[in-house]
Protein backbone atom coordinates (compact mmCIF):
# COMPACT_ATOMS: atom_id res chain seq x y z
CA UNK A 1 0.00 0.00 0.00
CA UNK A 2 1.47 3.33 -1.05
CA UNK A 3 1.70 6.05 1.61
CA UNK A 4 -1.23 8.45 1.88
CA UNK A 5 -0.92 11.68 -0.06
CA UNK A 6 -3.66 14.34 -0.37
CA UNK A 7 -5.48 14.52 -3.68
CA UNK A 8 -4.15 17.22 -6.00
CA UNK A 9 -6.61 20.00 -6.83
CA UNK A 10 -7.59 20.46 -10.46
CA UNK A 11 -6.00 23.39 -12.26
CA UNK A 12 -8.87 24.92 -14.21
CA UNK A 13 -6.49 27.34 -15.91
CA UNK A 14 -5.71 24.39 -18.16
CA UNK A 15 -8.15 24.17 -21.03
CA UNK A 16 -8.37 20.39 -20.91
CA UNK A 17 -9.63 20.48 -17.32
CA UNK A 18 -12.20 23.15 -18.13
CA UNK A 19 -13.47 21.07 -21.04
CA UNK A 20 -13.66 17.95 -18.88
CA UNK A 21 -15.70 19.78 -16.26
CA UNK A 22 -17.99 21.31 -18.90
CA UNK A 23 -18.66 17.86 -20.34
CA UNK A 24 -19.39 16.46 -16.88
CA UNK A 25 -21.80 19.33 -16.17
CA UNK A 26 -23.63 18.61 -19.40
CA UNK A 27 -23.99 14.93 -18.47
CA UNK A 28 -25.21 15.74 -14.97
CA UNK A 29 -27.69 18.26 -16.35
CA UNK A 30 -29.29 15.43 -18.32
CA UNK A 31 -30.09 13.76 -15.00
CA UNK A 32 -31.72 16.77 -13.33
CA UNK A 33 -35.27 16.36 -12.10
CA UNK A 34 -35.09 12.62 -11.48
CA UNK A 35 -36.72 10.92 -8.50
CA UNK A 36 -34.58 9.28 -5.82
CA UNK A 37 -35.56 6.45 -3.44
CA UNK A 38 -34.67 5.68 0.13
CA UNK A 39 -32.10 2.92 0.55
CA UNK A 40 -33.84 0.97 3.28
CA UNK A 41 -33.17 -2.57 4.47
CA UNK A 42 -30.94 -3.15 1.46
CA UNK A 43 -33.45 -2.16 -1.22
CA UNK A 44 -34.52 1.09 -2.91
CA UNK A 45 -37.89 2.36 -1.69
CA UNK A 46 -39.76 5.03 -3.65
CA UNK A 47 -42.13 7.19 -1.63
CA UNK A 48 -45.24 9.05 -2.69
CA UNK A 49 -44.21 11.88 -0.39
CA UNK A 50 -41.11 13.63 -1.71
CA UNK A 51 -39.28 16.93 -1.36
CA UNK A 52 -37.35 18.79 -4.02
CA UNK A 53 -33.69 19.74 -4.03
CA UNK A 54 -33.22 23.17 -5.62
CA UNK A 55 -30.30 24.77 -7.45
CA UNK A 56 -29.45 27.81 -5.28
CA UNK A 57 -27.84 29.55 -8.26
CA UNK A 58 -31.05 29.21 -10.25
CA UNK A 59 -33.84 28.63 -7.79
CA UNK A 60 -36.45 27.68 -10.40
CA UNK A 61 -34.37 24.63 -11.33
CA UNK A 62 -35.01 21.31 -9.55
CA UNK A 63 -32.01 19.07 -8.98
CA UNK A 64 -34.09 16.09 -7.97
CA UNK A 65 -37.22 14.85 -6.23
CA UNK A 66 -36.19 12.89 -3.13
CA UNK A 67 -38.25 10.32 -1.26
CA UNK A 68 -39.08 11.39 2.26
CA UNK A 69 -38.67 8.83 5.04
CA UNK A 70 -41.41 8.46 7.63
CA UNK A 71 -40.82 8.02 11.35
CA UNK A 72 -41.65 4.33 11.04
CA UNK A 73 -39.13 3.91 8.22
CA UNK A 74 -36.49 5.68 10.30
CA UNK A 75 -37.10 3.15 13.08
CA UNK A 76 -36.85 0.30 10.59
CA UNK A 77 -33.59 1.71 9.25
CA UNK A 78 -31.98 1.63 12.70
CA UNK A 79 -33.39 -1.84 13.40
CA UNK A 80 -32.02 -3.23 10.15
CA UNK A 81 -28.63 -1.59 10.65
CA UNK A 82 -28.57 -3.18 14.10
CA UNK A 83 -29.29 -6.58 12.53
CA UNK A 84 -26.53 -6.11 9.97
CA UNK A 85 -23.97 -5.07 12.56
CA UNK A 86 -22.54 -8.46 13.67
CA UNK A 87 -21.65 -9.59 10.14
CA UNK A 88 -20.05 -6.26 9.23
CA UNK A 89 -18.24 -5.98 12.58
CA UNK A 90 -16.62 -9.39 12.02
CA UNK A 91 -15.57 -8.50 8.49
CA UNK A 92 -11.80 -8.08 8.52
CA UNK A 93 -10.30 -4.62 8.83
CA UNK A 94 -8.55 -5.16 5.50
CA UNK A 95 -11.77 -5.96 3.68
CA UNK A 96 -13.54 -2.96 5.20
CA UNK A 97 -10.64 -0.69 4.22
CA UNK A 98 -10.66 -2.17 0.71
CA UNK A 99 -14.22 -0.91 0.22
CA UNK A 100 -13.00 2.62 0.98
CA UNK A 101 -10.02 2.30 -1.35
CA UNK A 102 -12.21 1.06 -4.20
CA UNK A 103 -14.72 3.85 -3.56
CA UNK A 104 -11.92 6.43 -3.56
CA UNK A 105 -10.62 5.12 -6.87
CA UNK A 106 -14.10 5.23 -8.41
CA UNK A 107 -14.68 8.77 -7.15
CA UNK A 108 -11.30 9.86 -8.47
CA UNK A 109 -12.27 8.63 -11.93
CA UNK A 110 -15.62 10.43 -11.63
CA UNK A 111 -14.25 13.52 -9.90
CA UNK A 112 -15.79 16.07 -12.29
CA UNK A 113 -19.16 14.32 -12.14
CA UNK A 114 -19.33 14.62 -8.35
CA UNK A 115 -18.03 18.18 -8.50
CA UNK A 116 -20.80 18.99 -10.99
CA UNK A 117 -23.43 17.77 -8.55
CA UNK A 118 -21.89 19.99 -5.88
CA UNK A 119 -21.90 23.00 -8.19
CA UNK A 120 -25.55 22.54 -9.07
CA UNK A 121 -26.96 21.35 -5.75
CA UNK A 122 -24.78 23.25 -3.24
CA UNK A 123 -23.91 26.34 -5.28
CA UNK A 124 -20.15 25.79 -5.17
CA UNK A 125 -17.77 27.31 -7.70
CA UNK A 126 -15.69 24.91 -9.77
CA UNK A 127 -12.66 25.34 -7.50
CA UNK A 128 -14.66 24.93 -4.27
CA UNK A 129 -16.47 21.87 -5.64
CA UNK A 130 -13.21 20.32 -6.81
CA UNK A 131 -11.69 20.84 -3.35
CA UNK A 132 -14.78 19.28 -1.74
CA UNK A 133 -14.52 16.20 -3.95
CA UNK A 134 -10.76 15.95 -3.38
CA UNK A 135 -11.32 16.04 0.38
CA UNK A 136 -13.90 13.26 0.10
CA UNK A 137 -11.33 11.11 -1.71
CA UNK A 138 -8.74 12.00 0.92
CA UNK A 139 -11.00 10.92 3.78
CA UNK A 140 -11.51 7.47 2.28
CA UNK A 141 -7.84 6.96 1.48
CA UNK A 142 -6.74 8.25 4.89
CA UNK A 143 -9.28 6.48 7.10
CA UNK A 144 -8.69 3.16 5.35
CA UNK A 145 -4.99 3.38 6.14
CA UNK A 146 -5.62 4.66 9.66
CA UNK A 147 -7.91 1.75 10.53
CA UNK A 148 -5.36 -0.77 9.30
CA UNK A 149 -2.62 0.97 11.30
CA UNK A 150 -4.82 1.08 14.39
CA UNK A 151 -5.43 -2.66 14.25
CA UNK A 152 -1.81 -3.56 13.47
CA UNK A 153 -0.11 -1.36 16.06
CA UNK A 154 -2.50 -1.64 19.01
CA UNK A 155 -0.41 -4.17 20.90
CA UNK A 156 2.72 -2.06 20.62
CA UNK A 157 1.08 0.36 23.04
CA UNK A 158 1.01 -2.25 25.83
CA UNK A 159 3.70 -2.91 28.41
CA UNK A 160 4.62 -6.61 28.27
CA UNK A 161 4.59 -8.61 31.51
CA UNK A 162 6.39 -11.91 32.18
CA UNK A 163 4.07 -14.89 31.89
CA UNK A 164 1.21 -13.02 30.25
CA UNK A 165 0.14 -12.44 26.67
CA UNK A 166 -1.89 -9.25 26.31
CA UNK A 167 -3.78 -8.01 23.29
CA UNK A 168 -5.61 -4.75 22.63
CA UNK A 169 -8.43 -4.77 20.09
CA UNK A 170 -10.34 -1.77 18.75
CA UNK A 171 -13.89 -2.99 18.32
CA UNK A 172 -16.75 -1.21 16.55
CA UNK A 173 -19.55 0.23 18.64
CA UNK A 174 -22.74 -0.64 16.76
CA UNK A 175 -25.12 1.44 14.67
CA UNK A 176 -24.05 4.99 13.90
CA UNK A 177 -26.55 7.70 12.98
CA UNK A 178 -24.71 10.10 10.68
CA UNK A 179 -26.17 13.59 10.20
CA UNK A 180 -23.91 15.65 7.91
CA UNK A 181 -24.24 19.30 6.81
CA UNK A 182 -25.03 20.75 3.41
CA UNK A 183 -21.99 23.04 3.14
CA UNK A 184 -19.54 20.19 2.50
CA UNK A 185 -22.22 17.93 1.11
CA UNK A 186 -19.74 15.40 -0.22
CA UNK A 187 -16.53 15.72 1.84
CA UNK A 188 -18.01 15.79 5.33
CA UNK A 189 -20.74 13.29 4.42
CA UNK A 190 -18.08 10.92 3.10
CA UNK A 191 -15.74 11.50 6.04
CA UNK A 192 -18.33 10.94 8.75
CA UNK A 193 -19.86 7.93 7.01
CA UNK A 194 -16.71 6.08 6.01
CA UNK A 195 -15.03 6.63 9.38
CA UNK A 196 -17.94 4.82 11.00
CA UNK A 197 -17.98 2.08 8.37
CA UNK A 198 -14.27 1.28 8.27
CA UNK A 199 -14.29 0.98 12.06
CA UNK A 200 -16.92 -1.77 11.65
CA UNK A 201 -20.09 0.12 12.50
CA UNK A 202 -23.23 0.09 10.43
CA UNK A 203 -24.64 3.48 9.39
CA UNK A 204 -27.98 5.20 9.07
CA UNK A 205 -27.28 8.26 6.93
CA UNK A 206 -29.70 11.16 7.13
CA UNK A 207 -28.39 13.59 4.50
CA UNK A 208 -28.85 17.34 4.72
CA UNK A 209 -32.22 18.32 3.27
CA UNK A 210 -30.62 20.91 0.97
CA UNK A 211 -28.17 18.44 -0.60
CA UNK A 212 -29.63 14.91 -0.60
CA UNK A 213 -28.92 14.08 -4.24
CA UNK A 214 -25.12 14.15 -4.09
CA UNK A 215 -25.36 12.08 -0.88
CA UNK A 216 -27.46 9.49 -2.75
CA UNK A 217 -24.84 9.18 -5.47
CA UNK A 218 -22.19 8.64 -2.80
CA UNK A 219 -24.29 5.92 -1.14
CA UNK A 220 -24.63 4.14 -4.49
CA UNK A 221 -20.89 4.51 -5.07
CA UNK A 222 -20.23 2.60 -1.84
CA UNK A 223 -22.47 -0.21 -3.05
CA UNK A 224 -20.57 -0.31 -6.34
CA UNK A 225 -17.34 -0.51 -4.33
CA UNK A 226 -18.56 -3.64 -2.55
CA UNK A 227 -20.26 -2.40 0.61
CA UNK A 228 -22.88 -5.05 1.46
CA UNK A 229 -26.43 -3.80 1.01
CA UNK A 230 -28.05 -2.85 4.29
CA UNK A 231 -24.80 -1.89 6.03
CA UNK A 232 -25.64 1.66 4.99
CA UNK A 233 -29.23 2.95 5.17
CA UNK A 234 -29.98 6.19 3.30
CA UNK A 235 -32.99 7.94 4.86
CA UNK A 236 -33.51 11.53 3.75
CA UNK A 237 -36.30 13.38 5.45
CA UNK A 238 -37.33 16.20 7.71
CA UNK A 239 -35.27 16.57 10.86
CA UNK A 240 -38.41 17.47 12.79
CA UNK A 241 -40.08 14.22 11.70
CA UNK A 242 -37.30 11.63 11.85
CA UNK A 243 -34.41 13.27 13.71
CA UNK A 244 -35.61 12.43 17.20
CA UNK A 245 -36.54 8.91 16.12
CA UNK A 246 -33.00 8.25 14.94
CA UNK A 247 -31.35 9.80 18.00
CA UNK A 248 -33.69 8.25 20.58
CA UNK A 249 -33.75 4.73 19.16
CA UNK A 250 -32.35 2.27 21.74
CA UNK A 251 -30.32 0.52 19.03
CA UNK A 252 -28.52 3.74 18.10
CA UNK A 253 -25.02 3.45 19.54
CA UNK A 254 -23.48 6.73 18.41
CA UNK A 255 -24.49 9.94 16.69
CA UNK A 256 -22.06 11.78 14.44
CA UNK A 257 -23.36 15.28 13.73
CA UNK A 258 -22.08 18.36 11.95
CA UNK A 259 -24.30 21.42 11.92
CA UNK A 260 -25.62 24.27 13.99
CA UNK A 261 -24.89 24.78 17.67
CA UNK A 262 -28.56 24.75 18.69
CA UNK A 263 -29.36 21.50 16.89
CA UNK A 264 -26.14 19.88 18.10
CA UNK A 265 -26.78 20.77 21.72
CA UNK A 266 -30.29 19.34 21.46
CA UNK A 267 -28.97 16.07 20.02
CA UNK A 268 -26.28 15.94 22.71
CA UNK A 269 -28.89 16.32 25.42
CA UNK A 270 -31.23 13.73 23.93
CA UNK A 271 -28.42 11.25 23.40
CA UNK A 272 -27.68 11.34 27.14
CA UNK A 273 -31.14 9.98 28.02
CA UNK A 274 -31.23 6.23 28.61
CA UNK A 275 -34.06 4.68 26.57
CA UNK A 276 -35.93 1.46 27.49
CA UNK A 277 -33.90 -1.49 26.24
CA UNK A 278 -30.74 0.55 25.75
CA UNK A 279 -27.59 -1.11 27.12
CA UNK A 280 -24.99 1.59 26.55
CA UNK A 281 -24.20 5.25 26.89
CA UNK A 282 -24.60 6.72 23.42
CA UNK A 283 -21.56 8.46 22.04
CA UNK A 284 -21.92 11.93 20.50
CA UNK A 285 -19.39 13.26 18.00
CA UNK A 286 -20.26 16.86 17.22
CA UNK A 287 -18.92 19.76 15.16
CA UNK A 288 -21.13 22.76 15.91
CA UNK A 289 -19.74 25.77 14.08
CA UNK A 290 -17.52 28.72 14.78
CA UNK A 291 -17.06 32.46 14.98
CA UNK A 292 -13.58 32.53 13.58
CA UNK A 293 -11.14 35.43 13.76
CA UNK A 294 -8.04 36.54 11.93
CA UNK A 295 -5.74 38.71 14.03
CA UNK A 296 -3.40 41.13 12.24
CA UNK A 297 -0.39 42.43 14.15
CA UNK A 298 1.18 45.81 13.44
CA UNK A 299 4.29 44.30 11.83
CA UNK A 300 2.46 41.73 9.66
CA UNK A 301 2.68 41.38 5.90
CA UNK A 302 -0.48 43.40 5.31
CA UNK A 303 -1.09 42.26 1.75
CA UNK A 304 -0.92 38.60 2.74
CA UNK A 305 -3.22 39.32 5.67
CA UNK A 306 -5.80 41.13 3.54
CA UNK A 307 -5.85 38.39 0.90
CA UNK A 308 -6.28 35.75 3.62
CA UNK A 309 -9.07 37.68 5.36
CA UNK A 310 -11.10 38.16 2.19
CA UNK A 311 -10.50 34.64 0.94
CA UNK A 312 -11.40 33.10 4.29
CA UNK A 313 -14.47 35.30 4.69
CA UNK A 314 -16.08 35.15 1.27
CA UNK A 315 -15.11 31.92 -0.49
CA UNK A 316 -18.31 29.88 -0.82
CA UNK A 317 -20.11 32.99 0.44
CA UNK A 318 -18.80 32.51 3.96
CA UNK A 319 -20.70 29.23 4.36
CA UNK A 320 -17.93 27.39 6.15
CA UNK A 321 -17.71 26.76 9.88
CA UNK A 322 -14.06 27.81 9.55
CA UNK A 323 -14.80 31.03 7.63
CA UNK A 324 -13.33 34.28 8.92
CA UNK A 325 -16.21 36.37 10.21
CA UNK A 326 -14.10 38.65 12.46
CA UNK A 327 -10.99 40.62 11.49
CA UNK A 328 -9.22 41.97 14.56
CA UNK A 329 -6.52 44.42 13.51
CA UNK A 330 -3.95 46.44 15.42
CA UNK A 331 -4.87 50.12 15.37
CA UNK A 332 -1.53 51.10 13.79
CA UNK A 333 -2.40 49.24 10.56
CA UNK A 334 -6.19 49.06 10.87
CA UNK A 335 -7.07 51.61 8.19
CA UNK A 336 -4.61 50.19 5.70
CA UNK A 337 -5.81 46.60 6.14
CA UNK A 338 -9.45 47.66 6.02
CA UNK A 339 -8.93 49.67 2.84
CA UNK A 340 -7.18 46.79 1.12
CA UNK A 341 -9.84 44.29 2.18
CA UNK A 342 -12.57 46.57 0.84
CA UNK A 343 -10.77 46.84 -2.50
CA UNK A 344 -10.35 43.07 -2.76
CA UNK A 345 -13.97 42.50 -1.78
CA UNK A 346 -15.29 44.94 -4.34
CA UNK A 347 -13.38 43.00 -7.00
CA UNK A 348 -15.15 39.78 -5.98
CA UNK A 349 -17.63 38.61 -8.61
CA UNK A 350 -20.83 36.94 -7.44
CA UNK A 351 -22.90 34.89 -9.83
CA UNK A 352 -23.97 31.54 -11.25
CA UNK A 353 -21.26 29.04 -10.41
CA UNK A 354 -21.23 27.48 -13.87
CA UNK A 355 -19.42 30.63 -14.96
CA UNK A 356 -15.79 29.70 -14.29
CA UNK A 357 -14.90 33.38 -13.82
CA UNK A 358 -17.09 34.05 -10.77
CA UNK A 359 -15.41 34.11 -7.36
CA UNK A 360 -18.39 33.00 -5.33
CA UNK A 361 -21.97 31.89 -5.82
CA UNK A 362 -25.23 32.00 -3.87
CA UNK A 363 -26.11 31.11 -0.31
CA UNK A 364 -27.85 27.81 0.08
CA UNK A 365 -31.59 28.59 0.33
CA UNK A 366 -34.31 31.10 1.13
CA UNK A 367 -34.04 30.65 4.90
CA UNK A 368 -30.30 31.35 4.84
CA UNK A 369 -30.84 34.28 2.47
CA UNK A 370 -33.32 35.94 4.80
CA UNK A 371 -31.28 35.24 7.93
CA UNK A 372 -28.13 36.78 6.44
CA UNK A 373 -30.00 39.86 5.21
CA UNK A 374 -31.38 40.28 8.73
CA UNK A 375 -27.85 40.20 10.13
CA UNK A 376 -26.80 42.80 7.57
CA UNK A 377 -29.55 45.05 8.91
CA UNK A 378 -28.24 44.44 12.42
CA UNK A 379 -24.72 45.22 11.23
CA UNK A 380 -25.84 48.59 9.92
CA UNK A 381 -26.76 49.47 13.50
CA UNK A 382 -23.58 48.04 15.01
CA UNK A 383 -20.90 49.19 12.58
CA UNK A 384 -20.03 51.19 9.49
CA UNK A 385 -20.95 49.52 6.20
CA UNK A 386 -17.93 49.80 3.90
CA UNK A 387 -18.59 47.08 1.30
CA UNK A 388 -21.57 45.16 -0.03
CA UNK A 389 -24.69 45.06 2.07
CA UNK A 390 -27.14 44.23 -0.70
CA UNK A 391 -28.72 41.14 -2.17
CA UNK A 392 -27.91 40.19 -5.73
CA UNK A 393 -29.94 38.83 -8.62
CA UNK A 394 -33.31 37.33 -7.71
CA UNK A 395 -32.57 34.39 -10.02
CA UNK A 396 -30.73 32.76 -7.13
CA UNK A 397 -30.00 33.31 -3.45
CA UNK A 398 -27.29 35.91 -3.99
CA UNK A 399 -25.84 38.30 -1.43
CA UNK A 400 -22.91 40.64 -1.93
CA UNK A 401 -19.82 40.05 0.22
CA UNK A 402 -20.29 42.55 3.06
CA UNK A 403 -17.85 44.29 5.41
CA UNK A 404 -18.68 46.31 8.50
CA UNK A 405 -15.96 48.44 10.10
CA UNK A 406 -15.48 49.76 13.65
CA UNK A 407 -17.54 47.03 15.28
CA UNK A 408 -17.48 46.63 19.05
CA UNK A 409 -16.18 43.28 20.33
CA UNK A 410 -19.50 42.61 22.08
CA UNK A 411 -21.69 43.38 19.05
CA UNK A 412 -23.98 40.64 17.79
CA UNK A 413 -22.20 40.40 14.45
CA UNK A 414 -18.96 39.82 16.40
CA UNK A 415 -20.51 37.16 18.63
CA UNK A 416 -23.15 35.21 16.69
CA UNK A 417 -22.53 32.76 13.86
CA UNK A 418 -24.05 34.22 10.70
CA UNK A 419 -22.88 31.59 8.20
CA UNK A 420 -22.83 33.95 5.27
CA UNK A 421 -20.69 36.56 3.51
CA UNK A 422 -20.59 39.06 6.40
CA UNK A 423 -17.29 40.21 7.93
CA UNK A 424 -16.88 42.46 10.97
CA UNK A 425 -13.73 44.55 11.51
CA UNK A 426 -12.67 45.43 15.06
CA UNK A 427 -9.72 47.57 16.18
CA UNK A 428 -7.27 46.54 18.92
CA UNK A 429 -4.79 48.79 20.71
CA UNK A 430 -2.29 45.98 21.29
CA UNK A 431 -1.60 42.38 20.32
CA UNK A 432 -2.73 41.22 23.75
CA UNK A 433 -6.04 43.01 23.34
CA UNK A 434 -6.46 41.50 19.88
CA UNK A 435 -6.06 37.98 21.29
CA UNK A 436 -8.48 38.79 24.12
CA UNK A 437 -11.09 39.91 21.58
CA UNK A 438 -10.45 36.80 19.48
CA UNK A 439 -11.06 34.57 22.51
CA UNK A 440 -14.17 36.48 23.57
CA UNK A 441 -16.70 34.16 21.96
CA UNK A 442 -18.62 31.01 22.80
CA UNK A 443 -16.84 29.19 19.98
CA UNK A 444 -13.28 28.00 19.44
CA UNK A 445 -12.95 26.38 16.04
CA UNK A 446 -10.32 28.06 13.86
CA UNK A 447 -8.27 31.22 14.01
CA UNK A 448 -5.32 32.82 12.30
CA UNK A 449 -2.63 35.29 13.28
CA UNK A 450 -0.52 37.39 10.94
CA UNK A 451 2.69 38.60 12.57
CA UNK A 452 6.43 38.77 11.98
CA UNK A 453 7.08 38.95 15.72
CA UNK A 454 8.27 35.59 17.00
CA UNK A 455 7.23 36.32 20.58
CA UNK A 456 3.75 37.26 19.46
CA UNK A 457 3.48 34.08 17.41
CA UNK A 458 4.52 32.11 20.49
CA UNK A 459 1.93 33.91 22.61
CA UNK A 460 -0.79 33.14 20.05
CA UNK A 461 0.19 29.47 20.16
CA UNK A 462 -0.20 29.54 23.94
CA UNK A 463 -3.35 31.58 24.45
CA UNK A 464 -5.42 31.74 21.23
CA UNK A 465 -8.02 29.16 22.31
CA UNK A 466 -9.05 27.40 19.12
CA UNK A 467 -8.79 23.84 17.88
CA UNK A 468 -7.09 24.87 14.64
CA UNK A 469 -4.69 27.81 14.79
CA UNK A 470 -2.91 29.03 11.67
CA UNK A 471 0.07 31.39 11.65
CA UNK A 472 0.48 33.64 8.61
CA UNK A 473 -2.08 31.77 6.50
CA UNK A 474 -5.85 31.78 6.10
CA UNK A 475 -8.12 30.08 8.62
CA UNK A 476 -9.93 27.88 6.06
CA UNK A 477 -8.72 25.01 3.91
CA UNK A 478 -7.80 22.19 6.29
CA UNK A 479 -6.17 19.26 4.48
CA UNK A 480 -6.89 15.68 5.55
CA UNK A 481 -3.91 14.18 7.31
CA UNK A 482 -2.13 17.52 7.68
CA UNK A 483 -4.67 19.56 9.66
CA UNK A 484 -6.81 17.40 12.01
CA UNK A 485 -9.98 19.47 12.29
CA UNK A 486 -12.23 20.30 15.23
CA UNK A 487 -12.73 22.98 17.83
CA UNK A 488 -13.07 23.94 21.47
CA UNK A 489 -15.90 25.36 23.60
CA UNK A 490 -19.28 25.29 21.83
CA UNK A 491 -17.65 24.47 18.51
CA UNK A 492 -18.15 20.83 19.44
CA UNK A 493 -16.32 17.80 20.76
CA UNK A 494 -13.01 18.68 19.05
CA UNK A 495 -13.28 15.46 17.06
CA UNK A 496 -10.18 16.19 14.92
CA UNK A 497 -11.60 14.83 11.68
CA UNK A 498 -8.91 13.85 9.21
CA UNK A 499 -6.43 13.20 11.99
CA UNK A 500 -4.80 10.12 13.57
CA UNK A 501 -7.14 10.08 16.59
CA UNK A 502 -10.47 10.44 14.81
CA UNK A 503 -11.30 6.75 14.39
CA UNK A 504 -10.87 6.11 18.10
CA UNK A 505 -14.23 7.81 18.62
CA UNK A 506 -15.93 5.15 16.47
CA UNK A 507 -14.40 2.24 18.39
CA UNK A 508 -14.19 0.73 21.87
CA UNK A 509 -10.89 -0.82 23.01
CA UNK A 510 -10.97 -4.31 24.47
CA UNK A 511 -8.04 -5.70 26.45
CA UNK A 512 -7.47 -9.46 26.47
CA UNK A 513 -4.77 -10.89 28.75
CA UNK A 514 -3.93 -14.60 28.86
CA UNK A 515 -1.74 -16.26 31.48
CA UNK A 516 0.89 -18.42 29.81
Amino acid sequence: MIPYRPEIFTDFAQEAHKVALTNALEEVRQALGKSYPLLLEGIPVMQEQTFSSINPSQKDEVIGHVSKATAEQARRAVDHAHEMFPAWAYTSVYDRAAVLFRAAAKMRRRKHEFSSWLMLEAGKTAAEADADTAEAIDFMEYYGRQMIALSETANAKLTPLPGELSELQYLPLGTAVVIPPWNFALAITVGMTTAALVAGNTVVLKPASATPVVAYHFAKLLEEAGLPKGVLQYVPGSGSEIGDVLVDHPHTRLISFTGSKDVGLRIFAKASVLQPGQKWLKRFIGELGGKDAIVVDQDADLEEAAVAIVGSAFSFSGQKCSACSRAIVHEAVYDEVLERCVALTEAFTVGHVEDIKVNTGPVIDEAAHQKILTYIDIGKQEGRLVAGGRKGSDAGYYIEPTIFADVDAKARIMQEEIFGPVLAFSKASSFDEALAIANDTDYGLTGAVFTRNGLHAKKARDVFHVGNLYINRKCTGAIVGAHPFGGFNLSGTDSKAGGPDYLLQFTQPKLISEKL
